[in-house]
């Protein structure tokens, strides 16, 4: 099976051998997380940088990224010229002390070249990544929670999950 299929989750695994995987991930890294939903329509924006993020308190919250890119979902449109954070968001989203960053994108990269700064930097500091997510234009900006909770499999560092929202109380 390979791994990277519809909505997955990345842990550090994913990009550091000697980082945790799936199986030393605690449930509480995606599970019932406290989220925000930050716009950045792929229409007049495919670079999403720090600047975009700054007026949200983002400490301890999922970060789920809405840039509508999911309208192209299974055609082949999708693959090229998707939107992603740059290595500065990344950083910014890390500094920050973010629980989980999630996209509705193909990669969360650009993917354009071989450099992954956001992979290189969420996951080394431990913060699991969500890609190809769809129907964030149905989420509220906040006041919901947000689950992408893979299996425990030891030696895995990228598996498909089933993403939720919660929306209100808990």
């Amino acid at each position: 099976m390979v791994a990277n299929t519809g909505t997955y989750v990345d842990c550090p695994f994913h990009r550091y051998a000697d980082g945790a995987d799936l199986a030393q991930m605690p449930a509480s890294a995606f599970a019932d997380l406290d989220a925000v939903v930050i716009d950045a329509d792929h229409r007049w924006l495919r670079a999403i940088d720090a600047e975009h993020l700054r007026r949200v308190e983002l400490r301890g919250r999922a970060v789920l990224v809405r840039t509508g890119w999911d309208v192209h979902w299974e055609s082949p449109a999708y693959a090229d010229h998707h939107p992603f954070l740059t290595e500065a968001a990344a950083t910014w989203l890390r500094d920050c002390g973010v629980a989980l960053v999630g996209i509705d994108s193909m990669n969360i990269d650009d993917t354009r070249g071989k450099a992954r700064p956001v992979h290189t930097i969420l996951p080394g500091a431990g913060i699991p990544i969500v890609e190809h997510l769809c129907n964030l234009a149905a989420l509220p900006r906040e006041g919901f929670r947000f689950t992408a909770l893979p299996p425990r499999f030891a030696g895995v560092g990228t598996f498909p999950v089933r993403a939720l929202a919660t929306l209100g109380g808990r």
